[in-house]
């Protein structure tokens, strides 16, 4: 499984992003898809995720702001990102789960300036 990950730049304070994640090669075995970050000095943590029957989970600090949402035909991911916060500054990564194995595409950096 192959991803490409798109959408990340720089935004204000209260902005809004959407980052985006193509899927190729094995996809019918693809079961969740979502979305890690990783800042500066810290942990790789889950923001969101979202399975083939589009069940979400999300982070507590994301809720209410952030959607995932996933389009099974065209392989694709998408993170909408909004009232977006200086802490929210890191890498994106996104992710496909195949049996239990992650993959993962290039991060992609969204930095939120204050």
């Amino acid at each position: 499984v192959q991803l490409q990950a798109s959408g990340g730049g720089l935004v204000q304070f209260g902005g809004s992003l959407r980052l985006s994640c193509a899927a190729s090669g094995s996809i019918f075995s693809i079961n969740t898809m979502g979305w890690y970050r990783q800042a500066p000095g810290k942990q790789r943590e889950l923001v969101a995720s979202i399975t083939s029957g589009g069940s979400t989970a999300y982070q507590d600090s994301v809720k209410g702001r952030f959607t995932i949402s996933r389009d099974n035909a065209k392989n694709t991911v998408t993170l909408q990102m909004n009232n977006l916060k200086p802490e929210d500054t890191a890498v994106y990564l996104c992710y496909a789960e195949v049996w239990g194995m992650n993959y993962w595409g290039k991060g992609t950096l969204v930095t939120v300036s204050s």
